[in-house]
């Protein structure tokens, strides 16, 4: 499988999406969590993680892991192939992260990458 979500990332992607439901800003439709890769940041590239009701058969790779759909558009699978999905709780760090192999660098700051 091209792309691993930690268990811990799916528990919280879960706890995200419950919560936006309740708040009404999702309805019972399908929700994938999509991965994709953008221009930007001082290295380069940046992996960019979004909530997503959209799925295209055509341009989009699906995979589903502990209960969430990821969703990747082939162009981005390119440079993500392998890379992991994982929510970082610590005292002075929280969030999700993605571990890419394809990274050659990373900026100081971590948020951007080079291939």
């Amino acid at each position: 499988m091209p792309i691993t979500l930690t268990p811990r990332a799916a528990e919280e992607i879960k706890r995200i999406v419950e919560e936006q439901r309740q708040a009404g800003a999702l309805n019972d439709e399908p929700v994938y969590l999509r991965l994709s890769v953008k221009g930007g940041g001082c290295s380069g590239f940046q992996h960019k993680l979004d909530l997503d009701t959209c799925y295209n058969e055509k341009t989009d790779e699906l995979m589903e892991q502990h209960g969430v759909r990821i969703v990747v558009d082939r162009k981005s699978l390119l440079y993500v192939d392998g890379a992991t999905i994982d929510f970082i709780n610590e005292l002075n760090r929280r969030g999700f992260s993605v571990q890419n192999p394809n990274a050659r660098t990373t900026c100081g700051c971590g948020s951007s990458f080079s291939m």
